[in-house]
């Protein structure tokens, strides 16, 4: 495909988005930024994009990816209640490296995913994409689990989600939703950044105990 074809295809394809698509985009992009900002609203804007990308993901017959967005719906309400949990005043949660033991693990569970998504997608459904979306969802479900309890390397899983996500749906016909997952992996770039530079902050003293007079 010549790059002329590519941009009409791409031209052709943000004019039959539906306003539910654009909508979904809209709200998903939110949900990113709050994300990188380290905002509790990444949550409320997630549920909005997710719930409408169960219904998109079923008509495009990315069954996969049906399931990440009903995973990600119910962690979004689990990390919304993470976030908010309060710890003498301030943010229980904070913003941590994965150990090598978490690693192992996170990896553990991305291949135990992706080959349970694959079976699944092969044997019970009609997708003509069962392996890259199974592997695109099962690098989903393992950002999801890890931005809940604020890992850095969530943002890493969330690139690798994007990337294999942005091919999967131009050629289901969501044009804009691959549009989307452009700008995720450019966000998802500039959050591993500034969670890093977070990171590498000192804490923040406590203020020192006043003596009694």
């Amino acid at each position: 495909m010549s790059l002329a074809e590519f941009w009409q295809q791409l031209i052709q394809g943000l004019l039959a988005t539906t306003w539910l698509e654009f909508l979904a985009v809209f709200f998903g992009i939110a949900s990113v930024i709050f994300s990188r900002l380290e905002h509790i609203w990444v949550y409320p804007t997630g549920l909005v994009n997710t719930t409408i990308y169960i219904y998109l993901s079923f008509v495009a017959g990315l069954y996969a990816e049906a399931g990440v967005n009903f995973y990600y719906t119910i962690m979004s309400i689990i990390g919304w209640m993470m976030w908010a949990s309060k710890k003498n005043g301030q943010n229980a949660l904070r913003i941590s490296r994965s150990s090598r033991r978490e690693w192992l693990l996170s990896l553990s569970f991305f291949g135990a995913c992706w080959l349970l998504l694959y079976w699944i997608l092969r044997v019970w459904t009609n997708s003509t994409v069962p392996l890259a979306d199974a592997f695109a969802s099962a690098a989903a479900y393992t950002g999801m689990w890890l931005m809940t309890r604020k890992k850095l390397e969530n943002w890493l899983w969330w690139i690798l989600t994007n990337t294999a996500s942005i091919p999967l749906y131009f050629i289901k016909g969501f044009v804009f939703t691959g549009f989307q997952y452009a700008v995720f992996l450019v966000l998802a770039v500039l959050g591993y950044i500034e969670w890093r530079k977070k990171l590498s902050r000192p804490a923040a003293s406590p203020p020192p105990t006043q003596r009694a007079a």
